[in-house]
């Protein structure tokens, strides 16, 4: 039987191109996307698309009866930097939302995808390869509502055998929608600043090294994840994965090579701590064991598609 696939936040960072891909394999029916905010006419068009908000979960169960949803990606999340500034909102989404789905996932026994970070680490942990299993004790709201939520899952999974399944993302860099919000959205602003302005002030120093991955490797690893085998998915807490670390230095060094005059500057702000706090490089051996995880993308790599596919809307 055909796979119906249902989306909440389809409209994030990580949920516009998630929708897209997977219309792209499954075919767009197959494929609803849903969020609070109504998207744009492109969009709607593009599939089917339904305004909900995720803690109406009465709304919500309606949906995946009545299209007999087989697999569900729950990416509506306030992100780091703008959970802390609302906080209780960002408690309420994170972690209700994840509890009403995952009661959801119990009782229409559908396969579910819940999006971690690596803000679920914190200034006890390793920096450097950060192992599967350590000590972690975040210091950000965002981290820890994630951990909380690892801690979930796997009770879920163990108690109930609820299927579900999910990912520590590094910082995610992708060219076709804004950043939201995010500690490592720099990553994402300085290609949009090189190319309009030839210059970018970073609100992290320029030796802030923090794990990275490019969004087509990010999708590649969360559809991986969610085709690999039952018996494959050993951790139902939450996969490290991983694929470049580097630096602001060492970003606009790359993108130098390409636009000779980009200058960055450096003022610091209150995501610095935050970035302090989390890895500099991640150790990701067992999801690579487990189901074959393997990324495609380096920094050098990265920066060349990032440019390409930013300077034709730069200069339109």
């Amino acid at each position: 039987m055909a796979d119906t696939i249902l989306v909440i936040g389809a409209k994030g960072q990580i949920g516009s191109e998630l929708v897209e891909e997977l219309r792209r394999i499954h075919g767009a029916s197959r494929v609803i996307a849903t969020d609070i905010k109504e998207p744009s006419r492109e969009f709607m068009e593009s599939g089917p698309f339904v305004q909900l908000d995720v803690l109406d979960f009465p709304r919500l169960a309606e949906i995946i009866r009545k299209e007999r949803v087989t697999q569900v990606y729950l990416l509506a999340a306030l992100l780091s930097a703008t959970a802390e500034q609302k906080v209780k909102s960002a408690w309420r989404l994170n972690m209700e939302g994840l509890l009403g789905v995952l009661d959801l996932a119990r009782e229409e026994k559908f396969k579910l995808f819940w999006p971690s970070s690596i803000a679920v680490f914190g200034p006890t942990t390793p920096r450097d390869n950060t192992p599967q299993i350590t000590v972690m004790e975040p210091t950000t709201v965002y981290g820890i509502s994630k951990q909380a939520g690892e801690r979930w899952c796997e009770y879920y999974h163990q108690k109930f055998g609820v299927d579900v399944r999910s990912i520590r993302y590094p910082g995610l860099i992708g060219y076709k929608t804004e950043p939201g919000g995010g500690t490592t959205d720099y990553a994402v602003h300085i290609f949009h600043e090189a190319l309009k302005h030839h210059r970018y002030t970073s609100f992290l120093s320029e030796e802030t090294r923090l794990p990275m991955m490019y969004m087509p490797d990010a999708l590649r690893a969360t559809i991986g994840l969610m085709d690999a085998p039952s018996a494959r998915v050993k951790v139902r807490s939450s996969y490290n994965v991983a694929a470049m670390s580097f630096t602001p230095r060492e970003l606009a060094a790359e993108i130098r090579r390409h636009l000779p005059d980009f200058v960055i500057d450096y003022a610091p702000d209150v995501r610095q701590q935050y970035a302090d706090s989390w890895p500099r490089s991640i150790d990701d051996s067992v999801a690579r064991a487990d189901w074959g995880w393997q990324h495609q993308y380096d920094l050098a790599r990265m920066t060349e598609d990032m440019l390409a596919h930013i300077q034709p809307a730069v200069h339109q």
